[in-house]
């Protein structure tokens, strides 16, 4: 392995690579002699897969640190780091992709060792460390030995940005070296026209503390002699950021050319802000135009209009998929994978040294003596997503940029104008659904779809998390659940005065073992709205519907049990007639549990072909992402609900029969009545729950469970506990019907 820890780290552009002989071994480089030599540390954090083949990638997955202190008196422990990931992960799901095929590399796999630099440049040494010498110190107890590494795709955050360095191109220090990213003469050429091409006669050059900015400056320089643009200054925003340093750059030039890393200009934009000066005309280098952290609004009345080359957009079709089954939940910047730029170029490093050993493993039958994989990455060849990779002679690769122009779009997308020259255009507005990034190529002519679970903001100008909405214990589901444990609580108290005065004729005369178990299925009744609050999942889901249906079956059932008693024992012509043989204790216990037996196969089927579950919602509204309950099979949920209607309807027709029969008490006027609110409740219900969104439909639904329960309860207990607790005078035989009592006292 040629990468040393003082050697200038790379980038996902570029790919540092080993040296291989088929006589010796193809897992393993020759060692090289360190005699007292240990690792003192692990590194964290990293991601490692095994292979027969390993790629080393170092990325900046985070960009914030905390450095620990290094004193030299003890073990330091690991930078904390915070930030996201997404090139690492392209170069996961790129390494994937090549062990999934079965023409690149058949029978073989390729592993990774990737490690975190923090956009460091001493993280990112000890990051190259670690790839060399293994994750720890049970992987690699001593450092005598070079890792079996095949190539390193390398850093940006120390020496170099993105790797575009013109320094690199000398093949006599940097032998090994290659990059997908264009080397930055090209560049320099690139911008030197600009300038000359609008007249800017008069300009400023800002480059960071590097070789990167150091090479970049003295090629603009170069390409500028001869040329009527006149210099005006060049200064250095300092590598130890100094405020007061940064503030005496700011000078009376109009147009401002800058090589910097984001990480760099960051702290100088904001002094430069601070200052309140406009009207400068930016020229940005490809490390920092396309830099999403220069996208908000507060930047624009200052950066508005900055120019500049950026790297080629490319196409990565299942970039977007592997992240999210990666995490649910991403920002904008990070989601956004339609058209990656850095992240393409870390797919196709992959790619490239994946096309190289596939070529270098079959030429092994040549047995010539020393095979590099350097040779045939430098003769390599392939297509992607449409593009040829290939490398010069000094391992660049073909140099394209996007000419990238900063404005505000107001949410609008080119539109050319017909029959007009195609400079002549109209702005016409996104869509709400879509955005028109501030930074875009200026023939753009299509607006950009924000991801699925993301949404454009005001300005169309960037995408955003949409809001999840789903029931919460906010001020509305709290509302329910006191509603539900009131209901339940109330249901109780009166299954506690049926208990006590079971023994009076009331309780008796109204069969009371029926009562008990209508206040039984009563309570589950009102504890099932519970269930519809709170983030969906699986087994809720299930819960939710299954419950509801069963709970209130049996609850009607009872009622249905009741309502034929009732009916028969006034249409009795005496105490000794047959039909009252068939509605006793046990034909009642049956009536009971062969309704609700009917309601528990439904469910039962439903759970088994189709159950509901969790889904996502991001059709209804599209600023939202409404987690529901999906039915599973609509015919299911509407076979139980209509069940339920069947046995309500037939309770009412039976006591609406029964009404009007003579008698001090009547129950069969109190369940019909009942029977009248519960159909009231569910049929206004099925309207209001089509209609309405997101978390209110589960509002609805538990709303119309509360209600309709609360008016069985209402309509069957009321007049009794009145009775029982506030008129005892009326709670005797002789004061009660005498006919039913006679039939259903047991």
């Amino acid at each position: 392995m040629t990468l040393l820890a003082l050697f200038p780290l790379l980038y996902s552009v570029s790919v540092f690579t080993s040296t291989y002989s088929p006589i010796s071994s193809f897992t393993s480089p020759a060692p090289f002699v360190a005699e007292v030599c240990t690792l003192q540390n692990s590194f964290k954090p990293a991601f490692v897969s095994k292979g027969d083949y390993v790629v080393g990638g170092i990325f900046p997955l985070h960009y914030n640190q905390e450095m620990p202190d290094l004193n030299c008196t003890y073990k330091p422990p690991p930078v904390k780091c915070n930030g996201a990931f997404r090139w690492a992960q392209t170069m996961r799901l790129a390494v994937d992709e090549i062990n999934q095929s079965s023409e690149l590399l058949p029978n073989y796999t390729l592993g990774y060792k990737i490690f975190d630099s923090c956009a460091y440049p001493l993280t990112g040494q000890r990051a190259a460390l670690s790839v060399l010498n293994g994750l720890s110190e049970d992987d690699s107890p001593t450092c005598s030995g070079a890792s079996p590494l095949l190539a390193v795709i390398g850093e940006s955050g120390s020496i170099s940005y993105f790797s575009s360095c013109a320094c690199f191109t000398d093949r006599r220090k940097y032998p090994t070296f290659f990059r997908v990213i264009p080397n930055d003469d090209y560049q320099v050429k690139a911008i030197a026209q600009l300038l000359v091409r609008f007249n800017w006669t008069w300009v400023g050059l800002v480059r960071g503390d590097h070789e990167y900015g150091r090479f970049a400056v003295q090629g603009l320089m170069r390409e500028l002699q001869g040329t009527r643009v006149c210099v005006a200054y060049q200064e250095m925003i300092p590598l130890l950021y100094n405020r007061q340093r940064a503030l005496e750059i700011i000078s009376l030039a109009k147009v401002v050319v800058v090589f910097s890393a984001e990480g760099e200009m960051t702290p100088f934009l904001r002094d430069y802000m601070m200052q309140n000066i406009t009207g400068i005309q930016w020229v940005a280098s490809e490390a920092w135009v396309t830099a999403s952290v220069f996208t908000g609004s507060e930047y624009y009345p200052y950066l508005g209009g900055t120019i500049g080359f950026g790297i080629r957009k490319g196409h990565i079709s299942r970039l977007s998929d592997y992240l999210q089954t990666l995490w649910e939940a991403l920002y904008g910047s990070y989601m956004n994978t339609s058209s990656p730029r850095v992240a393409y170029n870390v797919y196709k490093a992959v790619y490239a040294i994946a096309h190289s050993l596939h070529n270098l493993l079959l030429c092994m039958s040549c047995y010539l003596l020393v095979f590099k994989l350097q040779y045939y990455l430098q003769e390599v060849t392939f297509n992607i997503a449409g593009e040829e990779v290939d490398f010069d002679l000094k391992g660049d690769s073909v140099p394209y940029y996007d000419i990238i122009n900063w404005q505000r779009g107001t949410g609008s997308r080119k539109a050319v104008r017909r029959g007009e020259p195609v400079c002549c255009f109209d702005c016409v507005p996104c869509d709400s659904a879509t955005l028109f990034l501030t930074l875009f190529p200026l023939d753009s002519i299509e607006c950009t779809f924000c991801p699925e679970d993301f949404w454009s903001n005001k300005d169309r100008t960037a995408c955003i998390l949409k809001k999840v909405e789903y029931l919460t214990y906010d001020s509305l589901g709290i509302a329910l659940t006191v509603i539900s444990v009131f209901g339940a609580c109330l249901t109780l108290a009166i299954f506690g005065v049926f208990f006590y005065h079971r023994k009076t004729a009331i309780v008796r005369v109204n069969n009371s073992e029926l009562s008990f178990f209508i206040l039984f299925a009563l309570t589950l009744c009102f504890l099932c709205s519970l269930v519809f609050i709170g983030k969906p999942t699986s087994w809720s889901c299930m819960l939710r519907h299954t419950a509801f249906s069963i709970t209130f079956s049996l609850c009607i059932s009872c009622i249905l049990g009741k309502t034929l008693v009732v009916l028969a024992a006034f249409t009795a012509t005496r105490p000794g007639d047959n039909i009252m043989k068939w509605l006793g204790p046990k034909q009642q216990r049956a009536i009971i549990f062969s309704s609700t037996l009917v309601q528990v196969v439904i469910c039962a089927a439903w759970l088994i072909d189709a159950p509901p579950f969790p889904s996502r919602n991001t059709h209804y509204e599209r600023s939202k992402i409404i987690l529901e309950c999906s039915v599973g099979s609509s015919l299911a949920f509407w076979c139980v609900l209509g069940y339920i209607g069947l046995q309500a309807c037939l309770c009412f027709v039976l006591a609406f029969l029964a009404r009007k029969l003579p008698g001090n008490f009547n129950e069969a006027k109190f369940i019909t009545f009942s029977m009248l609110i519960f159909c009231a409740v569910w049929l206004a219900f099925i309207p209001a729950y089509i209609s309405s969104p997101g978390n209110y439909a589960d509002a609805v639904e538990s709303f119309a469970i509360l209600a309709s329960s609360f008016g069985l309860l209402f309509c069957l207990f009321a007049p009794k506990c009145y009775i029982i607790l506030l008129k005892p005078e009326k709670n005797t035989k002789h004061r009660q019907l005498y006919p039913i009592f006679k039939y259903v006292v047991h």
